[in-house]
């Protein structure tokens, strides 16, 4: 499932089982653990990239490809295929020891080995069923449009994202979680007194059963137009109080009424076209070099794939920092909003312990990886907020 918005840190419904130490060692290795395994990744797939760009591999693929198929889509769909497969082996281990072993070494997940499988099997096909028209689309622009391919596929790129934002709570979410509309009840009434106050309407807000895969919680916007919609974990209507999910609540409302998701779509929108034009640029100014005659050839594309992960990597850092303001906003909105500083900080210091978060993270760390400020930032800039307790 598509990772929804964290500004409500994950959380466990009480404290998480020992393993050992005090929490705040156990916070820390837990986080030092999901770094290291990040970082590997992310060595791995450059690694891969590289492999399949300069050791030749790529040419005989696609030599041995062409001796039995002659559309140039077959050839590319299956060579793709099978750089995915590589991929997703290679990356397995990794992927099987953060996502399952290590969050039951800390007893957070709850999920059993099958059901982990399953929700990756269902990942998997999601990926494939939006994937392969994408790429499909992006290699009928390379064959037919040269060196203008980029524009023509920048452009799609922004259609499909939209037209994802709008369909993802309504087709692609209820196919991970059960979505079930709030029901009457305090909760509901604080947060309708909020939105009364900000004269918003939400097509719904909703609870997800985030319970059968974690003990963690989150709480997100989702949706644009008439999908719009706040969504809540049962892990968080169930053991947070009703004032510390309307300071977690109004944070959400805080992104939609800073039009977050409208800034995140221009963003991604600017970011798209200025690495297909950067980087097919340089793909077309360096491949020659590398034997290979046409942008469009399928054996040369990994090195296009490397340059964007690069690009990527490299505009990481500015996109977290982005996201981070955007957060610090929301969290500015809620305090404003709600003027209860109180339950903002034990939202936040509950959130942190119940979800092995690191409160204060190495700032390099932070400044390079976090898309959320830390938890000893928020309640430190909510310590000194000049709002009264209501």
């Amino acid at each position: 499932m598509p990772e929804l918005d964290e500004s409500a840190q994950p959380v466990t419904p009480g404290p998480a089982r020992s393993v050992g130490g005090s929490h705040a060692g156990r916070d820390k290795t837990y986080n030092r653990i999901k770094l290291r395994v990040t970082i590997a990744d992310i060595i791995l797939n450059f690694l891969l990239l590289a492999v399949f760009a300069f050791s030749g591999i790529s040419p005989l693929i696609v030599s041995f490809l062409e001796k039995s198929f002659a559309s140039p889509y077959t050839v590319f769909l299956l060579f793709m295929a099978a750089a995915g497969i590589v991929f997703s082996c290679a990356g397995f281990p990794l992927d099987f020891y953060s996502g399952y072993i290590v969050e039951h070494r800390y007893a957070l997940s709850t999920q059993t080995l099958a059901r982990w499988f399953l929700d990756r099997l269902k990942s998997s096909l999601v990926g494939i069923s939006i994937g392969v028209p994408v790429a499909l689309a992006f290699y009928h622009f390379l064959l037919l449009t040269g060196d203008n391919w980029w524009l023509y596929f920048g452009a799609f790129l922004v259609f499909v994202s939209v037209v994802l934002a709008r369909v993802a709570p309504v087709l692609i979410f209820p196919l991970f979680y059960k979505f079930t509309e709030l029901g009457e009840g305090e909760i509901k009434d604080v947060i309708t007194r909020i939105t009364s106050m900000q004269g918003l309407a939400f097509r719904g807000i909703y609870t997800f059963n985030m319970s059968k895969k974690t003990r963690k919680a989150n709480a997100g916007f989702t949706g644009i137009g008439k999908t719009r919609r706040i969504i809540l974990s049962d892990t968080l209507v169930e053991n947070f109080s009703p004032r510390e999910i309307a300071v977690i609540f109004a944070h959400e409302m805080g992104h939609y009424k800073k039009r977050h998701i409208l800034k995140n779509l221009v963003l991604g929108a600017a970011i798209i076209f200025l690495s297909l034009r950067l980087c097919g640029y340089v793909y077309s100014a360096t491949i020659s070099a590398m034997g290979y005659g046409r942008i469009h050839d399928v054996a040369a594309l990994p090195v296009l794939l490397l340059y964007l992960s690069l690009f990527s990597l490299a505009i990481m850092p500015m996109t977290n920092a982005i996201s981070r303001r955007y957060e610090v906003q929301a969290d500015t909105f809620a305090l404003e909003t709600t003027g209860d500083r109180e339950s903002f900080i034990t939202s936040m210091e509950k959130l942190a312990e119940q979800n092995l978060a690191d409160r204060n993270p190495h700032p390099v760390e932070e400044f390079v990886f976090y898309s959320h400020p830390s938890i000893g930032r928020r309640v430190a800039f909510a310590r000194g907020y000049g709002v009264t307790d209501k």
